[in-house]
Formats: C-alpha cells, structure tokens, sequence
C-alpha cells in the first residue's frame, strides 16, 4: 500500500472515531439529564445506590473519552511526523499504535453500548 494511500484511510478511521467519541460524550449528557430527573425526586437505599452506580458509571465513561481522544490526536500528531521524517510509513508504528488505538475505541463501544442497555432497563423500571 502506497504511504499516501495509508494515510488517507487512517485519517479516515481516525475521522470516525473522533464523531464517534464527540456522539458518545452527547449520549452520556443526554443520559445525565435523565438520571437527575430520577435523583431529584424522592428514593428508596435500593434506587439511591443505582442512581450513584450510573453517575460513577458516565464519569468513568466521560474520561475514557477524553483519553481516547487525547490518544487519537496523538497518534495523528506522531503519523504525520513519522511519515515526514522517514518519507513514508513505518509499519511498526502503524501497526501497533493503530491496532491499540482500534482496540480501545472498539473495547469502548462494547462497554457504551452495554451501560446504555442496563440505564434503559433501570429507567424501565421507575416508569
């Protein structure tokens, strides 16, 4: 694969993750509003200790966020200064960089998309 070629669906993978990561830090705002809605009024221990797990939940969640994004810029930063310096890609750093990036974002959806599950079937419960 020619260096430009690379570059160019990298970019764009890493394009997608960056609006998939903006749409999932929306999500969990969304998410907030409804669970304050819940601790706002009156609770029973049972309800209080679910309403805390799931604020802990999106604080952890929000800061994978930012850690992925952080991790992300990064590794553009590092590609574009690789590819500059050595006049084309270097598969290590394309590789493992690339692959752990890959990794993290996709670890990071199965764990949005299993929160977002479990928040749905507790606000099922306080209709």
């Amino acid at each position: 694969m020619h260096h430009s070629q690379a570059l160019t669906e990298l970019s764009a993978e890493h394009a997608q993750w960056i609006v998939g990561l903006d749409f999932y830090r929306k999500e969990i705002g969304v998410l907030e509003q409804r669970l304050l809605a819940i601790a706002s009024g009156r609770m029973v221990p049972e309800v209080a200790l679910e309403v805390e797990h799931f604020q802990n939940q999106f604080i952890v969640q929000r800061n994978t966020i930012d850690e992925l994004s952080h991790a992300i810029q990064e590794h553009v930063t590092g590609f574009g200064y690789a590819v500059s310096q050595a006049g084309g890609m270097t598969a290590a750093f394309y590789d493992e960089g690339h692959t752990h990036l890959k990794d993290g974002y996709q670890s990071f959806e199965k764990v949005m998309n299993s929160l977002r599950q479990e928040f749905n079937r507790f606000l099922a419960g306080k209709v």
